[in-house]
């Protein structure tokens, strides 16, 4: 389905598949982050472009610039330690496999020695990312790859940059929440896309936050399951 297709770019074309709709939820406004000098109006960055090897900043920079769609998830807060949730982000692959072993249906990621993540599915789509920056704040991911739109059309070239902001506070009783938020941007210069986009019309920019609303249930759905059974983690992270 072209909605679905169009989904999976926003969300990074991979990550968000792995969420159920059950497990969605939606909790307030977005995140009131500080303001660190980075990028208005939306989210500050989290990471000082300066921090980023030049290479990578010049690309996030394209596709900041001139995106052809931008999205910003509703920020999310859910009980988890700090390091499991880091630990999490560092290892994607991981997060799908515990996804499939719930019997949830999720994508194949597959790790690179040089920190890039890869997917691929049998219509062609392949998407290679990596994180280019991160702080204590964040992170950014950088992702290039090419997505199948649909079976009598050809694949579709895709840049896309995610701008993850976290941190954690104090919720309504007194605990201690994560709060994680995301801002997607998705370039490409197709002309099949931008088609399909006109074709959405003002549909896309619901579809646009569902998808990286997807992208932040990738991690928190399982990491909040981690936290009430905290026992079943380790079958449940371990390596396939």
């Amino acid at each position: 389905m072209i909605h679905g297709r169009i989904l999976m770019i926003v969300a990074l074309c991979v990550l968000g598949s792995a969420a159920s709709a059950q497990e969605r939820k939606h909790i307030g406004p977005k995140l009131e982050f500080p303001a660190d000098g980075g990028r208005s109006p939306h989210l500050s960055l989290p990471v000082k472009l300066e921090t980023i090897p030049a290479a990578s900043r010049e690309q996030i920079n394209r596709v900041m610039q001139a995106p052809s769609l931008t999205a910003i998830a509703t920020a999310e807060e859910f009980c988890t330690t700090n390091e499991m949730y880091l630990w999490l982000l560092d290892h994607p692959d991981r997060v799908s496999l515990a996804w499939q072993r719930m019997k949830v249906a999720a994508i194949n990621i597959t790790p690179h020695a040089d920190g890039k993540f890869t997917w691929k599915d049998e219509g062609g789509s392949v998407l290679n990312w990596r994180t280019v920056g991160q702080s204590n704040e964040g992170r950014i991911w950088y992702a290039e790859g090419k997505v199948n739109a649909g079976a009598v059309l050809p694949l579709i070239p895709v840049k896309a940059v995610a701008v993850l902001r976290h941190g954690r506070k104090v919720d309504i009783d007194g605990d201690p929440v994560l709060c994680q938020q995301v801002e997607v941007f998705v370039q490409t210069d197709s002309k099949i896309a931008s088609t399909v986009m006109k074709m959405l019309g003002p549909t896309a920019p619901r579809l646009a936050q569902e998808g990286s609303e997807q992208l932040l249930l990738f991690f928190s759905g399982i990491a909040r399951y981690v936290d009430r059974h905290p026992a079943k983690a380790p079958a449940l992270l371990a390596e396939k």
